[in-house]
């Protein structure tokens, strides 16, 4: 077992995230924590990306280049850094690299000491959950792929689905509330609360969880250490709300009523029954986001985190304000940056 306190690691230990390699610099989520992790200043930060790549990244992230069909350069690219964050988009995902499983063997290869695998969303540890929703994707095979190697601990931040990207997108597919239709749609009382977070408070959480020290110096330090989360989950939020809950926001910024809207009622086990039977039949569109998201309003309780124990307060995560994410989620709706290709499922 390898020392659990900072007084027993070897001479020449540094106790802390010096270097963080992230892939998906510029990707939705991945912008966000490049963004917050910049602002504290306390890291070097390496971007990853495909050789050719045109993408450009700001100014204070280190750009390197790698080939995934050659190991030789994500080893080289990942060498020395001390923590790996990797956000994939759809495409990415797709695409038959098996890029992620590349990514953390090379991680191994290198001797990073921790790895996020591309799991952002409802509680990933949660197996029943994430099968039922058709959402369980690589994590399990990147959580038993590290642990199979033995190098590096795996932490992914567990957030529930992303506010701004789940309230205002898709019409009423996602959490119910069609803006442009002015249709509200709610899984049977519309009661059931979750927990949701924005793409800031995404980096927040990370950028606070790399400033924290690696270790505890000795056994009488119970000061937050990122060891705390080793092999497991980071749990946080923004919110934590029932439909009706970010209706009554939606209406609050849109100055609206509820004479202007079309309000319904569905229930939420049939909703889920027919949307799983089409993507059975190959539907893994509107379909498959209807199925996810009536899953996790399900009166179990799975949605919300909370009960688990939320990272916020170790983490020092700032309050927010609801209606402001909700101005900030339509906002976003308009640059085009809320489409469903540009997201990262795990």
């Amino acid at each position: 077992m390898s020392p659990r306190f900072a007084k027993d690691q070897p001479a020449g230990f540094v106790n802390r995230i010096e270097k963080v390699a992230i892939v998906g610099v510029t990707g939705s989520l991945g912008s966000y924590f490049v963004k917050h992790l910049l602002a504290t200043g306390k890291h070097q930060i390496t971007g990853i990306t495909r050789t050719g790549s045109k993408s450009t990244f700001p100014p204070g992230v280190k750009r390197v280049e790698v080939d995934y069909n050659d190991e030789s350069t994500l080893v080289a690219a990942l060498k020395g850094h001390d923590f790996l964050v990797i956000t994939l988009g759809i495409t990415a995902q797709m695409d038959g690299s098996n890029a992620q499983a590349k990514l953390i063997t090379a991680a191994a290869t290198a001797g990073v000491p921790y790895v996020m695998p591309n799991a952002y969303g409802p509680d990933t540890l949660n197996e029943k959950l994430t099968t039922e929703m058709g959402a369980d994707g690589g994590f399990p095979a990147a959580r038993s792929l590290i642990e199979k190697l033995g190098v590096s601990t795996w932490l992914v931040l567990v957030c529930g689905f992303w506010y701004e990207w789940s309230l205002v997108g898709e019409g009423a597919n996602r959490f119910g509330i069609d803006f442009a239709g002015r249709t509200a749609t709610f899984f049977d009382k519309g009661e059931e609360k979750i927990t949701t977070a924005t793409w800031d408070q995404c980096g927040r959480a990370l950028a606070a969880l790399l400033s924290l020290k690696r270790f505890p110096e000795d056994e009488n330090d119970k000061s937050p250490a990122i060891e705390n989360w080793a092999n497991n989950a980071v749990y946080i939020s923004s919110f934590c709300v029932s439909q009706k809950d970010m209706f009554e926001s939606a209406k609050r910024v849109t100055g609206t009523t509820d004479a202007d809207w079309k309000i319904e009622y569905v229930e939420a086990q049939a909703r889920y029954a027919d949307a799983a039977e089409k993507v059975k039949g190959g539907d893994y569109g509107a379909s498959l986001i209807r199925m996810m998201y009536t899953r996790i309003f399900f009166p179990t309780g799975e949605g919300d985190t909370s009960r688990l124990g939320l990272a916020n307060a170790a983490l020092g995560l700032r309050e927010e304000s609801m209606d402001e994410s909700t101005k900030e989620g339509l906002r976003l709706e308009k640059t085009g940056v809320l489409s469903y290709g540009n997201q990262i499922l795990y």
